[in-house]
């Protein structure tokens, strides 16, 4: 008779474990570790990203939640300062806990030279974290010193857990809507990129450190057909439109957006144009009408500064009727925040070219990267306007008591009259050529060209500031 001795069972890899994260992460085969595998907390690991060299380190949840002490806060540190020298960038997997309690003062000590070593590093290289869990007290602030936070269905950030903040506040509250994507993809602002599965956020990590740390230059195609990009935006210029479509079509593939339901009234997107990394900031019309308010504002401010730190030319989009009014945005701290955005572009060194396609009216317009903030080129699409504000608004205001005493049936002709006039005094486009504001009015067909030639002619450079988080 013969005896069937039942199949060993087959155990899963955790999910958690790190050297796993990493192996997906990294090139196939290319993985190599910084230091033996430990009980630390953390492992770290050189490989290829899409080809190109980086360093990524990750917490190792399997060990008291990924919390992190001095040992653990050693090897993140040696990641960074080896990245640093040699110029690659870093990317952290976060599944942390915090600092190890049982350590007290010394773990504490440990994280912050963590962030010593983040801010060191800061414009330098690019930072990329991917939150793929729970990253508390210590462990909320290193992604937020970083470059560009992606985050997973579980990831979570907190600085404190809902069992504090119970204690403390009083507020129920669980730990999904305390620090989860929703919460820090649309409301905070925190998390530049949201994803679907852990592994989405791999491998968004992985198209981030290609657009950031292989740029490559620009190689227009030869023979391009030109495209009416006009015809992406509505006949009525008073509708609004997504401006999503034009980005795509600038661009050679789909971009990479961040923070796409934070401050949607602005987009701020990675992509290539011509084989080239470049950064796009557009007013988006279907948000706001495409005012600039405060969260927008800061966060243009972020990417442009992201941008010339690591030399990503910019194209910046522009179709904006001012700043949203309101005492909601003036107690919101508009005029700071709104500063911001004009220091950024002011500040930049790298090739940053404007199309104004429909409109560009007020204190909007300068913080658009206009001209007297240093453009390099100004490119207006045929019959955009660029002034104070628009001609029936600006009548209204100039010709009030005129208006106020024609007849009622008279009224709306002679606004438009007073409108048609007060264009042709204040200039417009015209008169923005005439001063050199506008370089020139380009053809929609001939746009992406003339947008490329003006990039890759442009001197490069790079700022030498830091990325803090505005």
């Amino acid at each position: 008779m013969t005896t069937v001795h039942p199949s060993p069972t087959l155990t899963a890899p955790d999910p958690r474990d790190p050297e796993d994260r990493l192996v997906r992460f990294f090139d196939p085969g290319t993985m190599q570790p910084l230091a033996a595998r430990d009980t630390s907390g953390v492992m770290a690991a050189r490989g290829l990203v899409q080809g190109t060299p980086a360093i990524a380190y990750c917490t190792d949840a399997t060990i008291m939640g990924g919390a992190m002490g001095l040992d653990g806060c050693r090897h993140i540190v040696d990641a960074i300062d080896a990245a640093l020298r040699e110029r690659v960038p870093v990317i952290g997997i976060w599944h942390s806990g915090g600092a190890r309690l049982a350590e007290g003062v010394t773990a504490l000590h440990a994280v912050g030279e963590v962030f010593a070593g983040m801010i060191r590093a800061s414009g330098r290289i690019p930072q990329i974290s991917v939150v793929l869990g729970p990253a508390a007290g210590g462990a909320a602030y290193g992604p937020a010193l970083t470059d560009l936070v992606i985050m997973g269905p579980l990831g979570r950030v907190f600085v404190t857990g809902p069992d504090v903040v119970r204690s403390v506040t009083g507020e129920q509250v669980d730990m999904e809507a305390l620090g989860g994507p929703d919460t820090h993809g649309r409301r905070s602002g925190v998390v530049h990129i949201v994803t679907d599965t852990e592994q989405d956020a791999l491998d968004t990590a992985r198209q981030a450190v290609d657009l950031l740390a292989a740029q490559g230059t620009f190689a227009p195609a030869e023979g391009e057909p030109d495209v009416d990009l006009s015809a992406l935006l509505p006949e009525a210029k008073q509708r609004a439109y997504d401006v999503k479509p034009l980005v795509a079509s600038l661009l050679d593939g789909l971009p990479l957006e961040l923070q796409s339901r934070y401050a949607p009234n602005i987009i701020t997107a990675l992509g290539r144009m011509a084989g080239r990394t470049v950064g796009v900031v557009a007013n988006n019309p279907l948000r706001l009408g495409g005012c600039l308010d405060s969260p927008s504002a800061e966060k243009a401010a972020r990417f442009v500064r992201m941008c010339d730190a690591f030399g990503v030319p910019l194209v910046v989009l522009v179709d904006v009727p001012g700043y949203l009014p309101g005492v909601g945005q003036e107690w919101d701290g508009v005029v700071r925040r709104g500063a911001k955005l004009l220091h950024a572009f002011a500040e930049a060194v790298v090739p940053r070219v404007t199309l104004v396609t429909r409109k560009s009216y007020g204190g909007a317009y300068i913080a658009m990267n206009a001209r007297s903030l240093g453009a390099t080129a100004v490119f207006a699409w045929p019959g955009a306007e660029v002034a104070v504000m628009g001609a029936k608004a600006a009548v209204g205001i100039l010709h009030r008591k005129k208006l106020a005493a024609a007849q009622p049936g008279e009224r709306e002709a002679l606004h438009a009259q007073l409108a048609a006039e007060h264009e042709r005094i204040a200039g417009g486009v015209a008169r923005a050529q005439e001063i050199g504001v506008v370089d020139e009015v380009v053809e929609p067909s001939q746009t992406r060209r003339r947008l490329v030639g003006a990039l890759a002619e442009a001197p490069s450079g790079r700022g030498a500031h830091g990325n803090i988080p505005l």
